[in-house]
């Protein structure tokens, strides 16, 4: 069977595991103060045009996702997002669980928008019972979004400015971040990031390396004794150095973007094959995850050789699927599948 459900489905770049052997047996501080996280952190400090924030290194998104949105929110507050959000629909109530409630906006492709935003803040505080309903104290967007879309740096720019109007942090899960940056249309730089959001992170377990996520925190009132909350939530490794070496390599010689690029770019022969055949999509994906609407008869034909996700039933006798690629996807597997398509 050729795996497309989940760009996870890999080890690790060669590059992190020829490092990571090479340095096993080397002695360093523990809890990410060693040199190696020192030295990733300014790798993407200097990524970010030389911004000054500060860079932690976590073992996983969801930790990374509730330990930023805990740190930045009150007892009464929430976090909006979208509907379809990754802390919404597929981190168990992680966030809840650590007592802040998320406050689902509705999406139909993955993204909010600044009006949004504002039309929710407004009718929290012109709500006259408003001291009994959770005050919306947070932003949390994908970039790119569960199904694949992305924001453009004119759609970033006005959730920041909105955002900075009211007062909340704005913060961007980036765990496919260097699929979105890389697509086709987003016109965003990881400086933009920097620039426009006040905390967000740099995903590698999705982008080529064993494990872990970076934070980049530009906020000052989120950068105040942060390590305490990673130690408290359970993100701090204690050979911390694996994390720093990883994204060493990752931020060495273009790697990150290149892996990104490679994901969109099988990812768009996918698409054009379904479109040649004739499929819609649920969504319109610039990234590596696509989303084509086939009949029950064509998707049982294709698992019997492919492994994809199901994502929802649009009718009787059609499902939207998802085939997500990789950093590590092969061409040969691609274009096998895109000839098996063309051929139902």
């Amino acid at each position: 069977m050729i795996l497309f459900q989940c760009d996870y489905t890999h080890g690790a770049h060669p590059n992190i595991i020829e490092r990571l052997a090479q340095t096993n047996l080397e002695q360093t501080p523990g809890y990410g103060e060693d040199h190696y996280c020192q030295e990733a952190a300014q790798l993407i400090r200097q990524a970010c045009g030389g911004a000054d924030l500060d860079v932690h290194f976590m073992v996983g998104g969801t930790q990374a996702n509730f330990t930023v949105i805990s740190s930045a929110l009150r007892p009464y507050q929430g976090v909006l997002s979208a509907e379809s959000g990754h802390i919404n629909v597929h981190e168990t109530g992680a966030v809840e669980a650590c007592g802040y409630k998320v406050l689902p906006l509705p999406s139909s492709d993955g993204k909010i928008t600044a009006q949004q935003v504002e039309q929710a803040v407004t009718a929290h505080w012109q709500d006259s019972t408003h001291e009994h309903i959770v005050q919306p104290g947070m932003v949390y967007i994908s970039q790119p979004t569960e199904v694949g879309t992305i924001y453009t740096k004119e759609e970033l720019t006005a959730l920041s400015q909105v955002c900075r109007k009211f007062g909340l942090p704005l913060y961007a899960d980036g765990a496919r971040l260097a699929c979105g940056l890389t697509a086709e249309g987003c016109g965003l730089t990881l400086a933009d990031m920097a620039r426009l959001c006040d905390a967000f992170t740099i995903g590698g377990t999705k982008m080529g390396a064993l494990f872990g996520e970076a934070v980049v925190l530009t906020h000052p009132a989120l950068r105040k004794d942060f390590r305490y909350l990673i130690k408290q939530k359970g993100g701090m490794l204690a050979k911390g150095r694996l994390l720093g070496i990883q994204f060493c390599e990752l931020f060495q010689n273009d790697l990150y973007w290149q892996l990104g690029r490679h994901a969109n770019s099988l990812a768009m022969e996918i698409r054009r094959a379904c479109m040649e055949k004739g499929y819609p999509f649920l969504v319109d994906s610039p990234t590596n995850q696509q989303f084509p609407i086939l009949p029950d008869s064509h998707l049982e034909r294709l698992a019997e050789k492919y492994v994809y996700s199901y994502t929802q039933r649009m009718d009787e006798s059609h499902s939207a699927v998802r085939f997500c690629t990789c950093w590590a996807t092969r061409k040969e597997d691609v274009d096998q599948l895109a000839k098996d398509i063309l051929a139902l």
